[in-house]
């Protein structure tokens, strides 16, 4: 892993591969390590980086409030320590609040856009009351709140058949800071609606979600892209399609940076 310094604050990196550069970017309680799976496929034709958002994984917190804002200017700035132009960004759920922060501030970095489980909407106002649920939660019980937050992000059908791969990631997401986790669920709160991106973005997009996942209803979810040009693909299961859905993700993904 490599790093930067970012507002005095140590962001975490990694940059494998050469040819047009890819950022991938991790949901909330994840880190960059989300992606181990895919870089050596991806970096055989294509340059790349994973970054540890802001309080996750390496990465430092920043305050008390990570705004998707801040983190899309973490963003730009290893992509401007690395002298990288234009990315394609990849964000995985949080990640894709991330990315369509950086689109919105960046637009002139931006070669293509793919949110994974993820979405343009800002939370509604009962999303918001859960997040200051969770917060309290995690205030009262660090792993009580881990276990149950990771476990719900799988479909139902696949909690068991998983098992293995839940335990890693909730063990990953302990290693989290609970400043990380707070700071980021009142980010998320207060993030912008940015729909209106993909309807007036020039660049090429690609919505990814998954049929069964408990956190983003999928019919409400894909309506913010109908009368676009944005790509949409439907997986069968829950919000963890990088694990649930691997190979097909692999394949979807591969294609659509060909066309890039």
């Amino acid at each position: 892993m490599k790093q930067i310094q970012f507002k005095n604050t140590s962001i975490s990196y990694s940059d494998n591969g050469k040819g047009t550069a890819i950022v991938l970017l991790h949901g909330f309680l994840e880190n960059q390590s989300m992606w181990d799976n895919y870089i050596a496929t991806f970096s055989k034709k294509n340059r790349v980086i994973t970054i540890d958002l802001l309080g996750h994984g390496e990465t430092e917190c920043l305050g008390y409030v990570h705004s998707m804002e801040d983190n899309a200017d973490a963003v730009h700035a290893v992509l401007s320590e690395l002298r990288i132009r234009k990315a394609i960004l990849v964000g995985h759920s949080m990640g894709g609040y991330v990315a369509l922060a950086f689109a919105e501030l960046y637009p002139e970095n931006v070669k293509a856009l793919v949110l994974l489980n993820s979405t343009a909407r800002a939370d509604s106002e009962e999303r918001k009351l859960n997040r200051d649920r969770a917060v309290r939660a995690v205030k009262q019980s660090f792993v009580n709140f881990i276990s149950l937050s990771i476990a719900n992000l799988f479909s139902e059908g696949n909690r068991e058949r998983l098992i293995n791969e839940i335990e890693s990631v909730k063990n990953k997401a302990l290693k989290t800071p609970l400043q990380g986790i707070v700071a980021s669920l009142e980010g998320m709160k207060i993030r912008k609606d940015r729909e209106v991106l993909l309807h007036l973005t020039a660049f090429p997009k690609l919505l990814i979600l998954g049929e069964k996942d408990p956190v983003l209803p999928h019919e409400e979810t894909k309506l913010q892209v109908e009368n676009t040009e944005v790509q949409l693909v439907t997986f069968p299961d829950g919000h963890m399609s990088h694990i649930e859905n691997q190979e097909e993700l692999t394949d979807v993904l591969l294609k659509f940076f060909k066309t890039i």
